[in-house]
């Protein structure tokens, strides 16, 4: 194994290259997840999209994923706030399934981790959790995880609101290893990434514009198109903001809540059901852009990273290019 490259995160994840292929819904489909961890990173599995959007039995498909990437490490994501009683359930089953079949690296977010840990922890394993702020990592080292996925202001997705540099800044004391999450889209970005004290970086809209990657031609050529300028935050997917690319039907919609939805977000007792209704919703509208393009609406989630993407590639060979940057 070559060991230019090791970091905390390497260590952790057992790979050479210290970049995670992020889970995202709907595009993590099993053939992307592979791609990342067979060239030297690690890929990270969605199970809603695994099994909602790509069709797979979450046991099986965990084992093509595993034997498509050659042996290589996969990781699984876990989201799990208490919206939901059945999610959290169908998470606790994820997990457990995960663990017989061998998978060693979890991501959490948005919410406690302490028990995903704790069944971890008891296997041998590692947990990394999302966070956009100093309040909220402090939890989850309270709780117990190995590591930080720092998503910063740059980033696609639930994006945070702090730059890259003040954010490995605010947390480096606690200790852990960081990732940096947002705004990777170039080979020196990743580069940059490490020298500002980062254990490794996690990519999302870099690996939509890939080969492997299932999703629609028009979201490609959307990433390709975009600026870091047209990049927004919407709270009407999931209640909490999004951010997406600004196309036509962006501007028609609107990024704002209604005024009674936004009072419902705020109030303690209903922001946890509205926001699983938005998601719920949310989750079938990304579905049918994933397969129809702007055949359906343009509704594309990507990060500040569009920048630096120009081409659609193979994921394998970002990777060797990311890595020759950082060692160079």
């Amino acid at each position: 194994m070559d060991t230019s490259l090791q970091t905390a995160l390497t260590k952790h994840a057992g790979i050479e290259v210290p970049l995670i292929g992020g889970a995202m819904y709907p595009c993590s489909n099993p053939e992307l997840v592979a791609a990342v961890s067979r060239a030297g990173g690690i890929g990270i599995v969605q199970p809603i999209s695994l099994v909602f959007v790509h069709k797979h039995d979450f046991r099986e498909g965990l084992r093509k994923i595993k034997a498509d990437a050659g042996g290589k490490p996969i990781g699984l994501n876990l989201l799990i706030e208490k919206s939901s009683d059945i999610y959290l359930e169908r998470n606790r089953k994820w997990l457990d399934i995960a663990l017989e079949e061998g998978v060693r690296f979890f991501i959490t977010a948005l919410g406690d981790p302490a028990w995903v840990v704790k069944k971890v922890k008891a296997a041998g394993g590692i947990v990394y959790h999302d966070v956009t702020a100093r309040k909220w990592a402090e939890k989850a080292v309270s709780a117990g995880v190995n590591g930080l996925i720092c998503v910063n202001n740059r980033a696609g997705g639930h994006a945070g609101d702090v730059a890259p540099q003040k954010l490995v800044d605010d947390l480096k004391a606690l200790g852990l290893p960081l990732v940096c999450a947002g705004g990777i889209g170039k080979p020196q970005d990743f580069a940059n990434a490490l020298k500002m004290g980062y254990a490794g970086v996690q990519l999302g809209t870099r690996f939509i514009a890939t080969t492997e990657c299932s999703a629609h031609a028009d979201y490609k050529a959307a990433i390709l198109k975009a600026k870091a300028e047209d990049i927004v935050l919407t709270v009407k997917l999931t209640g909490v903001p999004v951010a997406v690319i600004r196309t036509e039907y962006i501007k028609k919609m609107g990024i704002e809540a209604d005024p009674v939805t936004k009072m419902l977000l705020k109030h303690p007792r209903t922001k946890h059901y509205v926001r699983m209704f938005l998601s719920v919703r949310s989750l079938f509208q990304l579905k049918k852009s994933l397969k129809k393009g702007s055949a359906y609406k343009d509704f594309f989630q990507a990060g500040k990273s569009v920048d630096g993407i120009d081409a659609i590639e193979p994921a394998g060979v970002i990777v060797k290019r990311f890595a020759d940057a950082a060692r160079a």
